[in-house]
């Protein structure tokens, strides 16, 4: 067993699978309904999450953990003598990482680092895959966090949206936009820029449109990626992962992928059938 003891949020979006395999431990954002409560992929899942959405008419707010939250889940493996390492959602979009922040000053001696990564859904799987080869590698947690944070800028993230409707029920887009999106059947791009969420292109058409898109650009910059392992989360979007995965088999040798669904966190933005594609510059 490492000294080392990983933490991400819930939305890190790896399988469950992954998370066991890694001994990963994930706090969980809370998910409202009106007065309902719920922790994401503890008392309630993507499907769970378009049901309610249908039920209520509307979308939910989400919410960061609460620093007590990180203070009990820290403090089990601080006292059993344990560094820790937490990989969380960009802090331009989300309070979680500054609450991790004021748990870890409530313990006195104890060895943690906090990531900002800046990102968010599998670009922050990808940086945890990364804390795990230099942990087997036999670095310390300080030039771990070091060499984390000077990996973020590089870290590519790009998710094609198939209806604007939830970006509408959320107030993300104007009634007027909405309209004439749906009219025009607009795809549009979102991406991480600097820590936050920005909107690309807006691509008409069919979704396979704005897929090749996004396959162009990875195909762009073939050599220059980190072809091991390209993250592919989703939410409900089968037919557009096999469609970039069999893309992209065609063109590179050997890539990679990690498919996860996306948590109520990403799906509740953007809806069903979104596609992200994530991905490392080297």
């Amino acid at each position: 067993m490492s000294k080392i003891k990983l933490f991400a949020d819930s939305t890190c979006d790896l399988t469950d699978e992954i998370i066991e395999k890694y001994d990963i431990t994930v706090v969980p954002l809370y998910v409202h309904f009106n007065d309902d409560a719920f922790k994401d992929r503890v008392e309630i899942n993507t499907d769970e999450l378009y049901k309610k959405v249908d039920e209520y008419g509307t979308l939910p707010m989400t919410a960061a953990p609460s620093p007590g939250d990180f203070y009990n889940a820290f403090k089990p493996f601080v006292e059993e003598g344990r560094e820790i390492l937490y990989i969380g959602i960009s802090s331009l979009v989300s309070s979680t990482v500054q609450n991790a922040t004021i748990a870890k000053g409530d313990f006195e001696n104890a060895k943690i680092e906090i990531v900002d990564s800046f990102n968010l859904s599998s670009a922050e799987g990808l940086l945890l895959f990364k804390a795990v080869d230099f942990i087997n590698q036999g670095m310390k947690l300080e030039d771990i966090g070091t060499a984390l944070r000077a990996m973020t800028p590089k870290v590519r993230t790009s998710f094609v949206v198939d209806t604007l409707d939830y970006l509408y029920k959320g107030g993300r887009c104007s009634a007027v936009q909405h309209f004439f999106s749906s009219l025009l059947k607009i795809h549009p791009i979102i991406k991480m820029e600097e820590g936050k969420m920005v909107v690309g292109e807006k691509v008409r058409g069919k979704m396979e449109k704005a897929l090749d898109l996004m396959i162009e650009d990875i195909l762009s910059k073939k050599g220059k990626i980190d072809s091991n392992r390209i993250f592919l989360p989703h939410s409900m979007a089968d037919d557009s992962v096999s469609y970039v995965k069999s893309a992209l088999e065609k063109e590179m040798d050997n890539p990679e992928f990690i498919v996860s669904g996306t948590g109520c966190v990403v799906s509740s933005h953007c809806g069903k059938n979104t596609l992200g594609i994530i991905y490392l510059e080297v």
